[in-house]
């Protein structure tokens, strides 16, 4: 770059310095009550004593330096902006026992960073049991003073779902021997901007840019205005060659922003409507209303709209959109990462999520600070732990995953840190039919996009398999999972640890005295590996472990104790057919004497039987 180039640039980086703002928020949590859907009042997470949480605007170049407090007493938090790269600044991103230390009751934790590396449509949550279930989560908005499209206004809509339990009790229901099958529990309600039949006030003859974000925490949903088209022009905080469709469909945690111009005639409002993605439902209850009708109101005299029925769900396929960048298909892998997904039951009869045969089970010291602190073992992947399914990536390497998805289900899955290429999604398989689970083949496949759509949460179709790419150029260490908060809390994730030593030699990555205190409140060591050691970080004695898979057969504990709960149940109707009309008392005594059987001999065997064994081999 010559004289004047290099003049240019420093008078265009000191111009943003000087526009850049400080923006500073102070936020504690809290509990109270409050009627969202028109249903009931239940207890929601509080914002300073506020409900809904607050949505955030900030421009470009801004720093923001974000207070959380945690008003709990009885529960640790933590707070993820979804989407924003974090690049250098990785400890800020979150997710607990990742990134940072759990905050713990009575502490505070800054989040301070500046949001360079982003523009567009995001949102933050609490990343920490289900909170965001209860409401903790708001819309994040990046503008931009250089997007490359038109608009008057620029309004934001949440949706989601609503649940009239809280997520505690939802949870202990969801992850229990009584729901073998990991049946998620049903929402009560569809939501939109934390109210049902909502109202949005509009201009005739006016551009808004829409920003749609889904913050559910499970339900895939249909999105369509009465009337009106949508043009596409950004999904995930990536800007898109214009697209025009009549309705979208947005999983949890992906957001897109459309442009709509509004009529001149006054005279007729709209119905703006959601629908569930019912086939994530395994049961459909009587009083569930799939349809939730909110309202674009051109004349507030004039009467509110009807539901807007279709004859189909005519939606964009978002895996056609083009970047508005036209940035090209990346080259070959220098990585790839095949995973594949799995539901099934452990030792406990607990349903669990896999990726290979791994449920995401937590170190005893986060991720990001083993990195920091093992020094050359960082780059080996076994220091994070054999049960938190970690891959190490090397600098600027180009990573390719390819995900196939055994199970029935669909799934939205995030990249924290990046945003990826979307090279293939197939189309779904339905079991119902017969039809079996299709794998990614790479020897068979359609062409690559030219141009691959772009954005950082992306869905697998039920039995089915997606391919994306990304450079491995933001150093840190990014989870991967599913999005649907009831699979993340099943395990469905996995660790992606990212030029380890360019993070330790960063002053910028560097724990905060502040992250280091958070730590101390809550016990949790600053160094060490997966099992807390810290001087030898290959011993990983002492780690978190899942359960045991189910045994493929019985063990001999396990046939003594089927052949006596046989020899229980049988003695149970003898005492029924032979005693039934005499004295019951001491009952068991009797028919034990009529058998001639030590009933001491029974309960000991009983009591020392074990229907487990050794887990299954693990895939590799």
């Amino acid at each position: 770059m010559n004289k004047l180039g290099w003049l240019v640039l420093t008078i265009a980086v000191a111009a943003q310095s000087v526009l850049a703002e400080t923006r500073v928020y102070n936020w504690t949590t809290g509990w109270g009550t409050y009627n969202v859907d028109g249903g009931m009042e239940r207890p929601v997470i509080t914002c300073n004593g506020e409900y809904p949480w607050p949505d955030v605007r900030v421009k470009k170049g801004d720093r923001l330096e974000v207070y959380l407090n945690n008003g709990f007493d009885d529960r640790n938090t933590s707070l993820h902006f979804h989407g924003l790269f974090q690049n250098g600044t990785n400890q800020m991103d979150g997710p607990p026992m990742v990134v940072q230390c759990p905050l713990g009751p009575g502490d505070t934790f800054l989040y301070n960073f500046t949001v360079d590396d982003n523009v567009g449509t995001y949102w933050y949550h609490s990343h920490s049991k289900g909170q965001y279930q209860d409401g903790m989560r708001a819309a994040f908005v990046i503008e931009d003073d250089d997007i490359p499209y038109d608009y008057d206004e620029d309004v934001v809509l949440q949706i989601g779902e609503w649940y009239h339990e809280v997520a505690d009790e939802l949870n202990e229901a969801f992850m229990s021997l009584y729901n073998p099958t990991g049946a998620e529990p049903i929402p009560q309600n569809l939501i939109m901007n934390s109210t049902r039949n909502m109202t949005w006030e509009v201009k005739p003859d006016t551009t808004y840019l829409l920003r749609i974000a889904n913050t559910g925490g499970f339900v895939s949903q249909y999105i369509w205005i009465e009337d009106h088209e949508m043009e596409v022009v950004e999904v995930d905080g990536i800007y898109t060659e214009k697209n025009t469709t009549n309705m979208l469909y947005i999983t949890t945690a992906q957001r897109y922003a459309v442009l709509i111009h509004t009529k001149n005639d006054t005279s007729k409002n709209f119905a703006i409507m959601q629908k569930f993605d019912d086939t994530m439902l395994d049961l459909i209850p009587d009083d569930l209303q799939l349809n939730t009708t909110n309202y674009m109101v051109y004349n507030s005299s004039a009467p509110l709209p009807e539901q807007n029925v279709v004859d189909e769900l005519d939606f964009l396929d978002d895996f056609y959109l083009v970047p508005y960048s036209k940035q090209e298909l990346l080259g070959d892998p220098d990585y790839q990462i095949v995973i594949n997904v799995t539901m099934d039951n452990l030792a406990s009869g607990i349903n669990y999520a896999f990726f290979n045969n791994l449920t995401y089970t937590e170190p005893k010291v986060p991720a990001l600070l083993t990195a920091l602190s093992a020094g050359e073992d960082a780059v080996n992947a076994e220091v994070y732990g054999s049960n938190t399914h970690t891959y190490v990536l090397g600098k600027d390497e180009i990573i390719e995953i390819v995900l196939n998805n055994l199970d029935t289900g669909t799934h939205p899955f995030h990249l924290h840190g990046h945003a990826f290429q979307t090279l293939v999604r197939d189309i779904g398989y339905d079991d119902a039919l017969g039809e079996v689970p299709h794998p990614y083949d790479d020897n068979d496949h359609p062409d690559f996009p030219e141009y691959p759509m772009i954005r950082d949460t992306l869905y697998v179709r039920p039995q089915s398999n997606f391919v994306i790419r990304f450079k491995a150029d933001n150093p840190g260490v990014w989870m991967f999972h599913c999005h649907i908060e009831w699979h993340l809390t099943q395990g469905l994730a996995l660790i992606l640890v990212e030029d380890p030593l360019s993070i330790q030699e960063s002053q910028s990555q560097q724990l905060t005295d502040n992250h280091k205190n958070v730590c101390k409140g809550v016990g949790i060591s600053t160094e060490g590996n997966a099992a807390g050691n810290s001087t030898d970080y290959l011993n990983l004695f002492g780690e978190n472990v899942q359960e045991k898979f189910i045994a493929t057969g019985f063990t001999a504990k396990g046939i003594v104790a089927f052949v006596f709960s046989c020899i229980a149940a049988v003695l149970g109707l003898i005492s029924i057919a032979v005693y039934g009309l005499m004295d019951l008392s001491n009952i068991e005594e009797k028919v034990m004497d009529e058998l001639d059987l030590d009933i001491s001999e029974v309960e000991a065997v009983n009591s020392s039987s074990d229907l487990t064994s050794e887990p299954k081999e693990l895939i590799k």
